[in-house]
């Protein structure tokens, strides 16, 4: 390590332990100032580590907390960025607050943000590139799913070593030539007499060598499947790594099958077991065994806001992330599968974190939410609180019955007084963050969560 290195390490560690005592925070200023103290600080901080970097549209953090579950299973030292704070800034602090100094195996899982990759990358060659799938999000950032596909390309094109591993059911991964080794994951289907069509509104369904709408033998959700061109011999890739069957789906938790052995996880939803498949394919890849995997998935705990379970009041209450229509669809879906009575609470915020383009919500399936049988109440809030009660009212709920809460304490007083003892929250990442803090700052949880 250089002179440049070590103090920039020192002064960058110094600064992260005190933000961490005093504010709780420090999940990536420290690694700004190390940027710019010394612009390759990654590079020598990465060194002695196996590198997987995990990206993706929906499910990164999930699928990150998954697989460092399953690896500490048989690995001593597993970094990983569980705060969430995913752009290059971010992974500096990480790799910044390891404690472990040793030559061992180590090894950092990192979650990192789409148009992330390519910085990261630069200082950073990891083993694996894991790409969970790719939808619209965060319009005004990203633009279309093709672009934010070069955004990830373009980092990997910098590591031409690096084995990407990719969602074998989204087309947009089998549309390219590479130069990497590749391998596939996805959901199993042996049956290919049938011809499906994706929802109309549903994006990445042309086929990227003739242009036709692709067909599928079988759809998951949204673009995901087992597709083929009808026009030409574009298809589904053959899959490394296979979900055999689903055997139950609870709004508790998710069982399936793969490789004959069943697994369960205490998060529920198709697009998890996606997740803990991404998961499973890199620990095949690390070379664990079945054990070691079905104990990583078992012991495997809820995520901030990804499904978290807290009590408020005589309330059970679920706080559920929302972002884009694909990832809202899914947890419609899932709401469609409670057998008890439920209330809802919406919060939509528009700051850079979630995206200001909030046109989005247009394409969800608030349709379906708003007339599953079992939603007794609805309360709306957060930065635009006006137009998601429009969109609310426009699904047909009656807009008398429908109350607008102006900030997080009015939020949890409508949570208290809700008329279920069963109550969800679905939140934008900036509003999930602001709910985490007022719990905070009533008692009501040990911590914030971390921004």
């Amino acid at each position: 390590m250089t002179m440049r290195a070590q103090v920039t390490k020192g002064i960058a560690r110094t600064v992260q332990k005190a933000l961490k005592r005093w504010t709780s925070g420090g999940t990536s200023f420290p690694g700004k100032l190390a940027k710019t103290l010394d612009p390759e600080i990654l590079k020598t901080l990465a060194k002695d580590y196996r590198v997987v970097i995990i990206t993706g549209t929906n499910g990164k953090t999930v699928t990150t907390g998954l697989t460092v579950n399953i690896l500490r299973q048989r690995y001593a030292h597993v970094l990983t960025n569980d705060t969430g704070s995913n752009m290059e800034q971010g992974i500096i602090s990480t790799f910044l607050q390891a404690e472990s100094d040793k030559k061992e195996d180590k090894i950092a899982v990192l979650e990192v943000d789409e148009a992330s990759v390519r910085h990261v990358t630069r200082y950073i060659q990891p083993e694996v590139i894991l790409t969970t799938n790719l939808f619209r999000d965060q319009m005004d950032r990203f633009g279309e799913i093709y672009t934010t596909f070069d955004y990830i390309l373009e980092g990997a094109d910098q590591v031409p070593d690096t084995l990407l591993m990719m969602n074998g059911d989204a087309p947009i991964f089998s549309s390219r030539a590479y130069q990497h080794k590749v391998s596939y994951f996805g959901f199993r289907n042996e049956d290919k007499t049938k011809d499906l069509m994706a929802h109309y509104n549903t994006d990445g369904v042309l086929c990227p060598n003739c242009q036709h709408i692709l067909h599928y033998h079988a759809i998951t959700y949204s673009n995901l499947g087992d597709y083929f061109c009808p026009n030409c011999s574009f298809k589904r890739p053959e899959l490394s790594y296979e979900v055999e069957r689903v055997d139950e789906l609870t709004t508790e938790s998710a069982s399936f099958t793969i490789e004959g052995h069943t697994y369960t996880i205490p998060v529920a939803g198709v697009y998890n077991i996606y997740n803990a498949l991404a998961a499973y394919s890199l620990a095949k890849y690390f070379g664990l065994s079945q054990e070691e995997i079905q104990e990583g998935l078992g012991q495997a705990k809820r995520i901030f806001g990804r499904q978290e379970k807290l009590t408020l009041a005589d309330k059970d209450v679920r706080i559920n992330l929302i972002k884009n229509p694909v990832g809202f669809n899914q947890i419609v879906s899932l709401l469609a599968l409670d057998s008890e009575d439920f209330s809802l609470v919406i919060l939509l915020n528009d700051r850079s974190a979630d995206g200001e383009d909030i046109s989005w919500i247009w394409d969800g399936l608030f349709e379906d939410l708003v007339h599953i049988s079992q939603l007794r109440a609805v309360t709306i809030g957060g930065l635009r609180r006006l137009d998601l009660f429009t969109r609310v009212k426009v699904a047909g709920y009656p807009k008398e019955a429908i109350h607008v809460v102006e900030n997080y304490p009015e939020t949890l007083e409508a949570i208290k007084n809700m008329p279920t003892q069963k109550v969800y929250v679905l939140a934008t990442y900036t509003a999930m963050l602001g709910i985490r803090r007022e719990l905070s700052d009533q008692g009501l949880v040990k911590e914030r969560m971390k921004s």
